[in-house]
């Protein structure tokens, strides 16, 4: 299961994923202190990156701007970057701001919509050779603020996706690191005394990030290289594991 809904559209699917924040910006009674242009590139990131491990092609960007309309600008300055980081130029940005109601709070929703030719997912399974990763290091609040260079970058996200060898990829979010593993397997259930890697797999990922990539022992020195020190090996105990 992945977050995220797909709709049947002629021969094609229409993919469509979110992410929002609350109490996160520049208000003074926001619990985490941002400018909004950060918030608005997390957001995205984690509404774009939920698209792509659809296996879709992201087409454009509806953003829901509660903070009021002088902030746009700077909403859409913060979505911007992480076009450029993808090398999507061709995003397009639109949605609408609330201006009559002035909030005490910080709020912001994002929305991706992208297109894909199949519904299926690809099928990733314990018993079929699969390795598994984590790109990245789990982070929430201040902590993607204090520790930039601990966050899979969204060039990486995207290539990681691309590459042939590469079964799935999924990025993680507030509930961890086991619970999206166990989201990506088909057939297989694992507990966390299974799971072996160098980071907490409970922990949120915030804006994801981090995420897991399962994928053939071909490619394994590649993304190695390509993700150096924020490349974190997972390994299952697979005689445990609860069908």
């Amino acid at each position: 299961m992945r977050d995220g809904t797909m709709i049947p559209l002629y021969d094609e699917y229409l993919v469509i994923t979110s992410d929002n924040s609350g109490g996160i910006g520049e208000k003074e009674h926001d619990i985490v202190n941002v400018p909004y242009d950060v918030l608005s590139y997390f957001a995205f990131r984690v509404a774009v990156m939920e698209n792509i491990a659809h296996g879709a092609t992201p087409l454009s960007v509806v953003l829901h701007n509660f903070c009021g309309g002088a902030k746009w600008e700077e909403f859409v300055s913060g979505i911007e970057r992480g076009k450029r980081e993808l090398g999507m130029n061709e995003l397009t940005i639109t949605g609408s701001s609330e201006t009559n109601m002035p909030l005490l709070q910080s709020a912001l929703g994002v929305v991706v919509i992208g297109r894909k030719r199949r519904n299926e997912l690809p099928e990733v399974s314990l018993n079929n050779g699969i390795r598994f990763a984590v790109i990245g290091k789990p982070l929430v609040g201040e902590e993607v603020v204090n520790e930039p260079n601990a966050i899979a970058p969204l060039d990486l996200f995207r290539w990681v996706s691309e590459q042939e060898d590469v079964r799935a990829v999924l990025p993680v979010g507030s509930k961890g690191i086991l619970y999206e593993l166990n989201e990506l397997l088909s057939d297989d259930e694992v507990m966390d005394e299974q799971v072996m890697v160098d980071l907490d797999v409970h922990k949120s990922s915030g804006p994801s990030t981090c995420f897991i990539v399962a994928y053939g022992e071909e490619i394994e020195e590649q993304l190695r290289e390509r993700a150096g020190g924020l490349l974190h090996v997972v390994e299952i105990e697979r005689g445990q594991a609860r069908a």
